[in-house]
């Protein structure tokens, strides 16, 4: 059987690496005409504005998920005797604001990784001739872009960047607002079996929730250390700089 043509990985072309050559090489597109290149320049303009639509909707989620902590911390505080329900409560609906912010920036990670193909093996060449282009067949990598779309991060990747950018904050200010309303209202708590009665919910016991608790400010943090530590290891071994690497 014929081998297969070698073709570059999106990790050669964003870390400038060279790669291999194998035993037969890709042959060589012809130049881009004048017409090719404007149709180039607008479809670069389409990339980016659908990236930053995409980032406008990541800043709408995240938005909500503010709104609705304030809201709940009015509402608990409002009076010594307000439950603090609604701080818990309020963790259940952020992490469905996480979740839906993941999957959006799943898809504005794709478009920004097409216009920054562009910037980094057309543009830049072109601003810099002496400049050497990582390989012509970056036209052939967005070209299967186009063909067959990919997310370039995971699911559990993307929750982790989302977490580190925004909701490890959130949930701070959520978990010491609710461990501060258990603690001082009614009036300031006398021992910890006054935090456990405190925090109880329903029928459900006070130690019950605080290992809910633990479990959820693990998750999370968790979570965050995967990804940071993930994108460490990608601009490491794949020689990026740091805004493509932890964008």
């Amino acid at each position: 059987m014929t081998a297969q043509p070698e073709t570059a990985t999106v990790v050669e072309w964003i870390g400038d690496r060279p790669r291999d050559p194998g035993p037969e090489t890709p042959p060589e597109l012809a130049e881009l005409t004048a017409a090719e290149i404007g149709a180039v320049a607008h479809l670069y303009r389409g990339e980016v504005y659908r990236c930053s639509v995409w980032r406008t909707r990541l800043d709408t989620t995240t938005n909500w998920a503010v709104v609705t902590l304030g809201v709940a911390l009015s509402i608990s505080y409002a009076a010594p005797d307000a439950s603090p329900l609604p701080l818990v409560l309020i963790g259940v609906l952020n992490l469905f604001f996480l979740m839906l912010e993941a999957r959006r920036y799943r898809y504005c990670d794709v478009w920004r990784t097409r216009f920054r193909t562009m910037e980094k093996s057309f543009y830049a060449p072109m601003l810099d001739p002496r400049r050497t282009p990582p390989a012509q067949c970056w036209r052939q990598i967005l070209a299967q872009e186009y063909v067959y779309p990919v997310f370039r991060i995971s699911y559990l990747h993307a929750l982790g960047r989302r977490i580190r950018r925004s909701y490890l904050w959130i949930m701070a200010i959520q978990i010491l607002a609710f461990l501060g309303k258990i603690a001082v209202h009614p009036e300031p708590v006398s021992s910890l079996q006054d935090v456990l009665a405190r925090a109880e919910v329903g029928l459900v016991p006070g130690v019950a929730v605080f290992a809910a608790g633990g479990l959820y400010v693990g998750t999370f943090c968790g979570l965050a250390l995967y990804s940071a530590v993930k994108d460490r290891h990608i601009q490491r071994t794949e020689n990026l700089p740091v805004p493509d690497a932890v964008y």
